[in-house]
């Protein structure tokens, strides 16, 4: 497996004026279709799901490494941008500014591990909201003391996709790092500015669907019962989602709830089309993310659930293009 990851040349890393990135925790592929729009090259990709190396192998014609934690940081690629979705998880020690080590034990680290060794130019991360108050802070203050002990400048912000075009509300952190000897300053990376959303909810869902996408009658009771109680205006394109017998959310304006990875267990985790009677199939549930129509996704519950792990694609590709732009900058300097 080692030889594979060594076997591309990587001997000179911009001569073709060509950024080589790597996709950590890559899942369906968002961060190297945003990437590679932007005229970089993927070098290596890893991902965990074996449902997720299906669906990117379909798409990209590469089979992902497997589990990051088992692969030596020595045996990747040289690369110029390191890119990770990385999931987020308890960090016992957290806010000890014990460094390096404050990260063992996390995915985190291995996105540190191999920062260290490879010394890229440039790093971007995303996670979910919530990692901005996970342990009372104390998290993202041992991600971002590592980020700088290992020599880089960041910048992050909370973006929302419904501000970038995207009818969806779906809240995550960015984070986009230099290295410091690059002397590139931190504060010309432009976060990209909101725009106005013209690309709604209705023109993104189908007339129709198969029979499968239709939902049972006790669903629809449910729905029927919360309508009445909120006094619901019901339109071409309003959602419910989180339907049970004791609640029912809605969405009634033009933008999707946040498309999670539950909707991999089925049921009513799924966004519901109330005028329909039915769920958002998964190639709605990918324009809601963004992804192109030419994009390849088996049907079923592996696929709810990784369009609920992704990446927003038009929003990594506008961060993704300034920081190339920053990146060639430099190189012009």
């Amino acid at each position: 497996m080692y030889n594979q990851l060594i076997s591309k040349d990587t001997t000179s890393l911009c001569s073709d004026k060509k950024f080589k990135f790597i996709d950590l925790f890559c899942g369906m592929g968002g961060f190297r279709i945003a990437f590679e729009q932007n005229n970089c090259e993927c070098v290596f990709s890893s991902d965990i799901d074996i449902f997720a190396q299906k669906t990117y192998a379909e798409n990209f014609n590469e089979i992902p490494f497997g589990d990051i934690t088992k692969i030596n940081e020595k045996d990747i690629p040289n690369h110029d941008i390191i890119c990770a979705g990385f999931p987020c998880q308890s960090f016992s020690i957290a806010g000890k500014r014990l460094g390096f080590n404050d990260t063992r034990g996390t995915l985190f680290f291995d996105v540190a591990r191999i920062i260290k060794e490879k010394r890229p130019k440039a790093f971007i991360l995303e996670n979910v909201k919530g990692i901005t108050n996970h342990g009372s802070g104390n998290t993202l203050k041992t991600i971002l003391n590592t980020l700088s002990d290992l020599g880089y400048d960041f910048k992050y912000k909370i973006l929302n996709a419904k501000d970038f075009n995207i009818p969806q509300h779906r809240e995550r952190w960015y984070c986009i790092g230099f290295r410091k000897d690059l002397n590139i300053d931190i504060d010309s990376f432009c976060f990209p500015k909101p725009q106005t959303l013209t690309n709604k909810i209705e023109n993104l869902i189908d007339d129709n669907a198969e029979n499968n996408y239709l939902i049972s009658d006790t669903c629809d009771k449910n729905i029927k019962k919360y309508i009445k109680e909120k006094s619901i205006d019901v339109k071409n394109d309003t959602l419910a989602y989180e339907v049970r017998a004791s609640r029912c959310q809605f969405k009634n304006d033009s933008v999707s709830p946040c498309l999670t990875a539950k909707m991999g267990t089925g049921g009513n985790n799924i966004p519901i089309i109330i005028k329909q009677h039915r769920r958002l199939t998964e190639r709605e549930c990918l324009r809601i993310m963004g992804y192109p129509e030419t994009y390849k996704i088996k049907k079923g519950a592996q696929a709810y659930k990784q369009i609920g792990n992704s990446v927003v694609v038009p929003i990594i590709t506008l961060l993704a293009k300034e920081l190339v732009r920053l990146l060639k900058k430099e190189d012009l300097s």
